[in-house]
Protein backbone atom coordinates (compact mmCIF):
# COMPACT_ATOMS: atom_id res chain seq x y z
CA UNK A 1 0.00 0.00 0.00
CA UNK A 2 1.31 3.73 -0.57
CA UNK A 3 1.17 5.99 2.02
CA UNK A 4 1.01 9.87 1.38
CA UNK A 5 2.66 11.94 3.98
CA UNK A 6 1.51 15.01 5.63
CA UNK A 7 3.12 18.17 5.80
CA UNK A 8 4.14 17.47 8.66
CA UNK A 9 5.53 14.03 8.35
CA UNK A 10 7.41 15.29 5.24
CA UNK A 11 8.98 18.04 7.80
CA UNK A 12 10.10 15.04 9.96
CA UNK A 13 11.59 13.41 6.77
CA UNK A 14 13.58 16.65 5.78
CA UNK A 15 15.18 16.78 9.13
CA UNK A 16 16.36 12.76 8.43
CA UNK A 17 17.72 13.94 4.64
CA UNK A 18 19.57 16.73 6.11
CA UNK A 19 21.55 14.54 8.41
CA UNK A 20 22.21 11.85 5.45
CA UNK A 21 23.31 14.57 3.10
CA UNK A 22 25.57 15.47 6.12
CA UNK A 23 27.37 12.30 6.56
CA UNK A 24 27.77 11.68 3.11
CA UNK A 25 29.33 15.14 2.19
CA UNK A 26 31.40 13.81 5.30
CA UNK A 27 32.09 10.91 3.02
CA UNK A 28 33.05 12.29 0.14
CA UNK A 29 35.30 14.80 1.78
CA UNK A 30 37.14 11.55 3.77
CA UNK A 31 37.63 9.83 0.50
CA UNK A 32 40.96 10.30 -0.62
CA UNK A 33 43.83 7.90 -1.48
CA UNK A 34 45.33 5.96 1.36
CA UNK A 35 42.01 6.23 2.91
CA UNK A 36 40.65 2.21 4.34
CA UNK A 37 36.60 1.88 3.77
CA UNK A 38 36.45 0.49 7.09
CA UNK A 39 37.90 3.81 8.34
CA UNK A 40 34.64 5.51 6.21
CA UNK A 41 32.66 2.90 7.83
CA UNK A 42 33.10 3.68 11.43
CA UNK A 43 33.08 7.65 10.29
CA UNK A 44 29.68 6.55 9.55
CA UNK A 45 28.64 4.49 12.17
CA UNK A 46 29.99 6.97 14.91
CA UNK A 47 28.09 9.86 13.34
CA UNK A 48 24.77 7.43 13.29
CA UNK A 49 25.29 7.05 17.02
CA UNK A 50 26.23 10.63 17.81
CA UNK A 51 22.64 11.41 16.60
CA UNK A 52 20.73 8.91 17.95
CA UNK A 53 19.85 8.06 14.46
CA UNK A 54 19.13 4.40 13.58
CA UNK A 55 21.01 2.66 10.71
CA UNK A 56 18.29 0.78 7.83
CA UNK A 57 21.72 -1.09 6.63
CA UNK A 58 22.44 -2.72 10.15
CA UNK A 59 20.42 -5.99 10.26
CA UNK A 60 18.70 -6.08 6.85
CA UNK A 61 18.00 -9.00 5.73
CA UNK A 62 16.33 -8.69 2.09
CA UNK A 63 15.41 -12.11 0.14
CA UNK A 64 18.29 -10.94 -2.48
CA UNK A 65 20.96 -10.25 -0.05
CA UNK A 66 23.00 -13.30 2.19
CA UNK A 67 22.23 -13.13 5.58
CA UNK A 68 22.15 -9.53 7.63
CA UNK A 69 24.11 -6.77 6.75
CA UNK A 70 26.42 -5.97 8.99
CA UNK A 71 27.28 -2.26 8.26
CA UNK A 72 26.10 1.09 8.59
CA UNK A 73 27.34 2.14 4.70
CA UNK A 74 26.93 0.56 1.10
CA UNK A 75 30.54 1.48 -0.20
CA UNK A 76 31.14 -0.13 -3.61
CA UNK A 77 34.75 0.25 -6.36
CA UNK A 78 34.91 0.76 -9.53
CA UNK A 79 32.96 -1.86 -10.77
CA UNK A 80 30.71 -2.58 -8.06
CA UNK A 81 27.73 -0.21 -7.83
CA UNK A 82 25.27 -1.14 -5.23
CA UNK A 83 25.68 -2.74 -1.91
CA UNK A 84 28.87 -2.84 -1.90
CA UNK A 85 30.18 -4.38 1.66
CA UNK A 86 33.11 -2.43 3.46
CA UNK A 87 35.90 -4.51 3.41
CA UNK A 88 40.08 -4.08 4.46
CA UNK A 89 40.66 -1.81 0.86
CA UNK A 90 42.49 1.12 0.50
CA UNK A 91 41.52 4.25 -1.88
CA UNK A 92 44.08 4.01 -5.05
CA UNK A 93 44.17 7.00 -7.32
CA UNK A 94 41.90 7.28 -9.58
CA UNK A 95 39.03 4.51 -7.74
CA UNK A 96 35.68 5.37 -8.13
CA UNK A 97 33.58 4.78 -4.97
CA UNK A 98 29.67 4.90 -4.54
CA UNK A 99 28.79 5.85 -0.97
CA UNK A 100 25.35 4.47 -0.17
CA UNK A 101 23.16 5.61 3.24
CA UNK A 102 19.82 5.32 4.76
CA UNK A 103 18.97 5.72 8.31
CA UNK A 104 15.72 6.93 10.56
CA UNK A 105 15.55 9.88 12.71
CA UNK A 106 12.53 9.64 15.02
CA UNK A 107 10.83 6.97 13.15
CA UNK A 108 10.94 8.32 9.67
CA UNK A 109 13.66 7.67 6.46
CA UNK A 110 15.86 9.23 3.84
CA UNK A 111 18.21 7.80 1.50
CA UNK A 112 20.97 9.17 -0.58
CA UNK A 113 23.82 7.82 -2.57
CA UNK A 114 27.12 9.57 -4.09
CA UNK A 115 29.79 8.53 -6.69
CA UNK A 116 33.13 10.06 -6.07
CA UNK A 117 37.01 9.81 -7.14
CA UNK A 118 39.91 9.47 -4.86
CA UNK A 119 42.32 10.94 -6.25
CA UNK A 120 43.23 11.51 -10.06
CA UNK A 121 39.86 11.25 -12.00
CA UNK A 122 39.60 9.69 -15.62
CA UNK A 123 37.37 11.70 -17.64
CA UNK A 124 35.81 9.11 -18.62
CA UNK A 125 34.68 8.47 -15.15
CA UNK A 126 33.86 11.78 -14.01
CA UNK A 127 31.49 11.86 -17.72
CA UNK A 128 29.69 8.79 -16.57
CA UNK A 129 29.14 10.30 -12.83
CA UNK A 130 27.58 13.62 -14.51
CA UNK A 131 25.26 11.77 -16.25
CA UNK A 132 23.94 9.75 -13.03
CA UNK A 133 23.57 13.40 -11.69
CA UNK A 134 21.96 14.50 -14.89
CA UNK A 135 19.31 11.75 -14.76
CA UNK A 136 18.44 12.20 -11.35
CA UNK A 137 17.77 15.99 -11.80
CA UNK A 138 15.88 15.22 -15.03
CA UNK A 139 13.78 12.95 -13.09
CA UNK A 140 13.41 14.63 -9.93
CA UNK A 141 11.85 17.52 -12.33
CA UNK A 142 9.76 14.94 -13.79
CA UNK A 143 8.30 14.04 -9.75
CA UNK A 144 5.20 16.22 -10.06
CA UNK A 145 1.58 16.11 -9.38
CA UNK A 146 -0.25 14.66 -12.78
CA UNK A 147 2.63 12.69 -13.81
CA UNK A 148 3.10 9.14 -13.36
CA UNK A 149 6.16 6.73 -12.48
CA UNK A 150 6.62 6.22 -15.78
CA UNK A 151 7.87 9.58 -16.71
CA UNK A 152 9.90 9.67 -13.88
CA UNK A 153 11.55 6.12 -15.16
CA UNK A 154 11.42 7.98 -18.47
CA UNK A 155 13.84 10.98 -17.46
CA UNK A 156 15.82 8.98 -16.17
CA UNK A 157 16.53 6.59 -19.38
CA UNK A 158 16.80 9.27 -21.72
CA UNK A 159 19.34 10.90 -20.42
CA UNK A 160 20.97 7.12 -20.06
CA UNK A 161 20.50 6.76 -23.45
CA UNK A 162 21.66 10.39 -25.18
CA UNK A 163 24.77 9.71 -22.93
CA UNK A 164 25.36 6.28 -24.75
CA UNK A 165 24.85 4.18 -21.38
CA UNK A 166 22.76 1.13 -21.30
CA UNK A 167 20.29 0.82 -18.99
CA UNK A 168 19.43 -2.20 -16.37
CA UNK A 169 16.11 -2.45 -14.74
CA UNK A 170 16.24 -4.66 -11.77
CA UNK A 171 17.55 -2.42 -9.20
CA UNK A 172 15.73 1.17 -9.24
CA UNK A 173 14.08 3.47 -6.98
CA UNK A 174 11.29 2.95 -4.35
CA UNK A 175 9.06 4.49 -2.00
CA UNK A 176 10.12 5.37 1.19
CA UNK A 177 9.30 6.80 4.67
CA UNK A 178 8.33 5.39 7.77
CA UNK A 179 10.87 2.46 6.31
CA UNK A 180 13.36 2.43 3.62
CA UNK A 181 11.63 0.27 1.42
CA UNK A 182 8.18 1.15 0.96
CA UNK A 183 5.36 -0.01 -2.22
CA UNK A 184 6.42 1.63 -5.42
CA UNK A 185 9.21 0.46 -7.51
CA UNK A 186 11.04 2.88 -9.89
CA UNK A 187 12.59 1.46 -12.76
CA UNK A 188 15.50 3.28 -14.21
CA UNK A 189 13.96 2.94 -17.92
CA UNK A 190 10.13 3.69 -18.48
CA UNK A 191 7.30 4.78 -20.35
CA UNK A 192 6.46 8.51 -19.92
CA UNK A 193 2.03 8.56 -18.78
CA UNK A 194 2.29 4.94 -17.58
CA UNK A 195 2.54 3.95 -14.06
CA UNK A 196 1.11 5.17 -10.84
CA UNK A 197 -0.14 8.80 -10.56
CA UNK A 198 2.35 11.01 -8.61
CA UNK A 199 -0.13 12.75 -5.98
CA UNK A 200 1.19 15.16 -3.28
CA UNK A 201 2.68 13.55 -0.11
CA UNK A 202 4.52 10.73 -2.33
CA UNK A 203 7.82 10.39 -1.07
CA UNK A 204 10.08 8.28 -3.34
CA UNK A 205 13.67 7.35 -3.56
CA UNK A 206 15.20 7.94 -7.03
CA UNK A 207 18.27 6.68 -8.24
CA UNK A 208 19.77 6.21 -11.24
CA UNK A 209 22.76 3.69 -11.88
CA UNK A 210 24.27 2.76 -14.98
CA UNK A 211 27.83 0.93 -16.15
CA UNK A 212 29.88 2.51 -18.89
CA UNK A 213 29.71 -0.40 -21.22
CA UNK A 214 26.76 -3.13 -20.08
CA UNK A 215 23.54 -3.35 -18.67
CA UNK A 216 24.36 -6.62 -16.84
CA UNK A 217 25.03 -7.07 -13.66
CA UNK A 218 26.91 -10.15 -11.36
CA UNK A 219 26.77 -10.67 -7.56
CA UNK A 220 30.09 -11.41 -5.45
CA UNK A 221 30.34 -14.46 -3.36
CA UNK A 222 29.78 -12.38 -0.48
CA UNK A 223 26.00 -12.23 -1.44
CA UNK A 224 25.66 -8.42 -1.45
CA UNK A 225 27.71 -6.75 -3.71
CA UNK A 226 26.48 -6.01 -7.38
CA UNK A 227 28.97 -5.55 -10.11
CA UNK A 228 28.97 -4.77 -13.60
CA UNK A 229 29.09 -8.18 -15.92
CA UNK A 230 32.02 -6.97 -18.13
CA UNK A 231 34.25 -4.92 -15.26
CA UNK A 232 33.09 -1.44 -16.51
CA UNK A 233 32.95 1.04 -14.00
CA UNK A 234 29.71 2.69 -12.70
CA UNK A 235 28.20 5.33 -10.99
CA UNK A 236 25.10 5.58 -8.75
CA UNK A 237 23.52 9.04 -7.31
CA UNK A 238 19.76 8.92 -5.14
CA UNK A 239 17.95 11.44 -3.87
CA UNK A 240 14.79 10.88 -1.63
CA UNK A 241 11.95 13.21 -3.26
CA UNK A 242 8.47 14.47 -2.32
CA UNK A 243 5.93 15.07 -4.18
CA UNK A 244 4.19 18.62 -3.26
CA UNK A 245 1.66 20.22 -4.86
CA UNK A 246 4.17 22.85 -5.32
CA UNK A 247 6.15 20.47 -7.12
CA UNK A 248 9.23 18.28 -6.33
CA UNK A 249 11.50 18.96 -3.13
CA UNK A 250 14.64 17.04 -2.33
CA UNK A 251 14.54 16.16 1.14
CA UNK A 252 18.77 14.59 1.20
CA UNK A 253 19.78 17.53 -0.88
CA UNK A 254 23.25 19.11 0.96
CA UNK A 255 22.49 22.05 3.29
CA UNK A 256 24.86 24.35 4.78
CA UNK A 257 26.03 24.18 8.47
CA UNK A 258 25.25 20.53 8.72
CA UNK A 259 22.51 18.71 10.95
Amino acid sequence: MVELKSPAEIARMRVTGAFVADVLAGVRERAVVGVNLLDLELYVRDRIAERGAVSCYWDYAPSFGRGPFRNTVCLSVNDAVLHGLPFDYVLRDGDVLTADLAVTIDGWAADAAITTVAGTPDPEDLRLIRATEEALAAAVAAARPGNRIGDVSAAIEAVARAAGYPVNTEYGGHGIGRTMHEDLHIPNAGRPGRGYPLRPGLTIAIEPWFARTTDRIVTDPDGWTIRSADGSRTAHTEHTVAVTAEGPEILTAARTGGA
